[in-house]
């Protein structure tokens, strides 16, 4: 099976990170899937950004918890790029409607580790049975206790511990908790002595973040990883494909 691609934010290093056109651009680009963030609004709806502050990649200041989904909608989220201007703040269902009926994967990071948000993962759950996304999600986080939520509000829910510390024998803790995917800083999984093998060995996929160089593509992608999760989806197709 051919190592994954997954669109780091979207296809962010040329399209405003985390918005529909940087996953309609990925989508061109012919990736395996996304990779995206988020948080809940002020009415509790599934927003898609990657910081619990509108700041850094909208018009606007403040937290997300704080505003209405209709008043995140008036912030331009073009992120400065040319040609975007206008650009909105999706939600998560919207972007689940640019793969309804297809078979790209969707791995979607619970952004817990600054702000609980209350009931996210029920909420998550909920929207991906009503939009029909069952088996193509992978729920990430930071967070460990989320994941262990999600677990358990869903036991065969597929789920990824994200980090970066070098972890003694993390397949080892990874099937403690029952979790079904590893998420590691690519470098941090280069460091970990036997880590794609060991993982394989036990059924745990390897998604590592977030690759953009082709030399480490390639060394990854021979060391047997499940996913490369990448800015540019375009250069890991060439290096994994050869086109």
């Amino acid at each position: 099976m051919s190592t994954r691609i997954l669109a780091h934010r979207g296809a962010s290093a040329y399209a405003p990170e985390n918005t529909i056109p940087a996953f309609e651009l990925a989508l061109e680009q012919e990736t395996d899937g996304f990779e995206l963030d988020v948080h809940l609004s002020k009415d509790g709806e599934l927003i898609v950004m990657h910081d619990e502050r509108i700041d850094r990649t909208t018009n606007g200041q403040g937290f997300i918890k704080d505003y209405t989904l209709e008043e995140l909608r008036a912030f331009d989220a073009s992120c400065g790029k040319d040609g975007y201007r206008g650009t909105t703040i999706p939600t998560l269902a919207e972007v689940y409607s640019l793969v309804r009926g297809t078979d790209k994967i969707v791995n979607v990071e619970i952004k817990t580790d600054i702000i609980v948000y209350p009931n996210i993962c029920g909420k998550l759950l909920a929207l991906e049975d009503a939009m029909g996304m069952n088996g193509r999600v992978i729920y990430s986080s930071f967070n460990h206790y989320t994941v262990c939520e999600m677990l358990k509000a869903r036991p065969d829910a597929k789920v990824g511990l994200l980090y970066m510390s070098m972890i003694v024998s993390p397949w080892d803790y990874a099937r403690g908790l029952r979790a079904s995917c590893l998420h590691p800083h690519f470098i941090t999984l280069s460091n970990t002595p036997n880590m794609a093998e060991e993982c394989r060995k036990l059924g745990i996929e390897t998604n590592v973040w977030t690759v953009d160089d082709p030399e480490w593509m390639e060394r990854l992608m021979k060391m047997g990883v499940t996913s490369l999760i990448t800015d540019k989806p375009d250069l890991a197709r060439t290096v994994v494909f050869g086109k």
